[in-house]
């Protein structure tokens, strides 16, 4: 089984899209579905989760940009919120 390389800048870039909505950790686990809660937001903020593809795409969607802008540390984020 292989191991996921984990970003550098996802916990940073997950922060940074939640910010730019205005809204808590327990809000953003609303908006992005799939039975999420406040202490996962946070896990996934400090670094210390890393979301699955579905909560990533989620999270692209509500941005209005691509996964791959999440997930390369080589990209910044160009947010549509």
């Amino acid at each position: 089984m292989g191991h996921r390389r984990r970003p550098k800048r996802l916990a940073e870039k997950l922060r940074q899209i939640r910010e730019a909505l205005g809204v808590s950790q327990q809000e953003m686990a609303q908006r992005l579905g799939h039975r999420l809660k406040a202490s996962t937001i946070s896990r996934y903020e400090c670094g210390r989760n890393i979301p699955p593809p579905e909560v990533l795409l989620a999270y692209s969607r509500i941005a209005g940009g691509s996964m791959e802008q999440i997930i390369d540390d080589d990209m910044d984020l160009t947010l549509r919120v």
